[in-house]
């Protein structure tokens, strides 16, 4: 028998996952929307430092997914809407490998001389605990990146 038990009497916490961001870039619109795609996609890496090997195509049903080569990957999702320099939204599973769906939005404004990011990343389905755990440290950590980013090329 498997030793994996699933929880049979859900919530509806438990089937969802809600997370809210905002990040204050020093850095125009623009310059932070292409630093988003970029950190996004292929300057994209994990907490500890490995790269993900992500990819995004940029404009309504593209891809975003991590390619493992060889024809090889995972779809986290793909593009629901784009309007640069000011929204960028994507929905799938994103690097959950089980029934769910995610919807994830990036919207950026003008703020005091530079950028602010709202981010909202809201899922349903059967969300597996350490994914649950880890969420809000890997955003957190790519959003940071975008920031970081952002700020060194409006700096140059």
């Amino acid at each position: 028998m498997n030793s994996t038990v699933m929880k049979m009497n859900r919530t509806i916490e438990d089937l969802t996952l809600n997370i809210t961001q905002e990040i204050h870039v020093r850095a125009s619109l623009e310059v932070t929307f292409a630093a988003l795609l970029e950190q996004l996609g292929p300057l994209n890496e994990t907490p500890d430092g490995k790269p993900m090997s992500l990819k995004i195509e940029p404009w309504p049903g593209g891809r975003w997914y991590r390619d493992l080569g060889g024809e090889n990957g995972h779809l986290w999702g793909h593009v629901q809407s784009i309007k640069r320099p000011t929204l960028l939204e994507f929905y799938g599973p994103l690097f959950m490998s089980y029934p769910v769906s995610s919807n994830v939005q990036y919207r950026l404004s003008e703020q005091d001389g530079g950028t602010l990011i709202k981010f909202h990343h809201m899922a349903f389905g059967l969300i597996a605990d350490d994914h649950r755990a880890g969420v809000n440290t890997g955003w957190t950590h790519m959003n940071e990146g975008v920031r970081k980013l952002a700020e060194a090329k409006s700096s140059k």
